[in-house]
């Protein structure tokens, strides 16, 4: 019998992350753990049930000890509702403490609801990313907002999701508590941030492969912010973020949440216009289409892609929609496209010629290096697609950027039945270790 779904989505990911699959498995651990704390407490998986829909909300106080012990963590870090109190502060917590529990209980109780579990330390740059910005008011706060999304945004394409993650939910809680009591003019201006700061969360929790519900929680979050500006072609854009985020055995999805992205009742920008349709041309190869229909999809992303003004200055966040698609992308990315439409040869010849400039930093390096294994593989070329591969994880594994490391795993799975090769089994080999650590 399936388990039942659950809303407390925190203790559901500690759990998991843990290797306790099920609620049958984690039942018997913490049975375990509770006799070597010579605990009486027992739980049956109706008990676990409970706690994961949300209907139990404070665990007693010996369930408490043997949680707390099993995840190493505090309860509130674990999705549980601690029961108020009419001071607001609990016995030895200092002001700083209680407002660090405000800001986390406002930003994972009420603006994220379903977000994965951090650590302290994340907590720690969570906190300090929400109290900057209540630092600062009007055009100031937006400055800062601004300045601090793009280096929020910048710091995950080198350091990767986990790095940035914390301060950008930080950032939103900032915005969604600004937002509620600022002028009308400021309010929108902060709505329009939070869009593409959602936006930016459904992205870095996507990269962190956090349930698919969290992430389609940011994006709806993001779309309802731009439609609250008026702002179609943010909404477009998150449209196509979507299909982006579809896995590949949902292509009829993928197909129309792309083309609602240039077909809708906005407008797109040119160069995000010419990604949405790339990303048609890919939903497309995965349906089945034909080479020469997924090349005339392409074509029309090149025309698009040719009506875009000249990009100025550094790419950033808050910048131009789509500013940083570039033609080299655009080739690069039609070469994943020809891979799923069969056609190695000719993606093997693109990613060879694209992937020996230097105009990619180092997380998109790393997914299109990974991709490239992938065509490699399935052109019949296993040695050259393993040295391309443990290129891909020399850039992926420091950073853990995690489309990177599951196109990895993709090819690994296509170089299984050359895995006595050399080559093959030291990729095979370095990539189960990172695995375990």
């Amino acid at each position: 019998m399936p388990e039942q779904a659950a809303a407390n989505w925190r203790f559901v990911a500690a759990r998991t992350k843990r290797g306790w699959h099920t609620q049958q498995d984690f039942a018997v651990a913490y049975e375990d753990r509770a006799r070597e704390l010579r605990e009486q407490a027992r739980i049956s998986v109706r008990q676990v049930r409970r706690w994961e829909s949300g209907r139990s909300t404070w665990p007693n106080r010996d369930a408490r000890r043997v949680l707390e012990a099993m995840f190493d963590c505090p309860m509130d870090n674990l999705g549980f509702r601690r029961p108020a109190r009419p001071t607001g502060r609990r016995p030895g917590e200092s002001g700083r403490q209680v407002e660090e529990h405000d800001v986390y209980r406002r930003t994972f109780l009420g603006l994220a609801g379903m977000a994965p579990v951090l650590n302290l330390a994340d907590l720690g740059r969570l906190t300090a990313a929400a109290h900057n910005a209540q630092r600062h008011s009007g055009p100031e706060l937006l400055d800062h907002l601004r300045a601090a999304l793009d280096e929020t945004a910048r710091r995950d394409g080198q350091a990767g999701p986990h790095e940035a993650l914390p301060t950008a939910l930080g950032l939103l809680t900032a915005i969604d508590s600004a937002a509620r009591t600022a002028a009308p003019e400021v309010r929108r201006e902060l709505l329009v941030l939070g869009a593409r700061g959602a936006e930016l969360a459904a992205w870095l929790h996507r990269d962190t492969h956090a349930p698919a519900q969290v992430v389609a929680y940011w994006h709806h979050q993001a779309k309802e912010w731009a439609t609250f500006t008026g702002d179609g072609a943010m909404h477009a854009y998150v449209l196509l973020r979507q299909a982006q985020a579809t896995e590949r055995t949902e292509a009829a999805r993928m197909l129309d949440l792309s083309r609602a992205a240039t077909e809708g009742p906005w407008t797109l920008p040119p160069r995000p216009r010419a990604e949405a349709l790339q990303q048609q041309a890919r939903a497309l190869a995965l349906t089945g289409a034909g080479a020469e229909q997924v090349a005339r999809v392409l074509d029309q992303a090149h025309v698009a892609l040719d009506e875009a003004a000249p990009s100025h200055g550094p790419v950033t966040c808050t910048g131009p929609l789509g500013d940083g698609y570039t033609r080299e992308r655009l080739l690069v990315q039609s070469a994943i496209c020809y891979r799923e439409a069969d056609q190695n040869e000719r993606a093997v010849s693109i990613f060879g010629e694209q992937l020996t400039t230097r105009v990619f930093a180092r997380r998109d390096r790393a997914f299109f290096t990974a991709h490239y294994s992938g065509a490699l593989a399935a052109a019949g070329e296993p040695d050259a697609a393993a040295a391309a591969a443990l290129q891909a994880l020399t850039l992926a594994a420091g950073a853990r950027f995690g489309q990177a490391l599951a196109e990895l795993r993709r090819t690994r799975d296509d170089l299984a039945p050359y895995a006595r090769r050399p080559a093959v089994r030291e990729f095979r080999r370095r990539l189960g270790e990172l695995a375990v650590v």
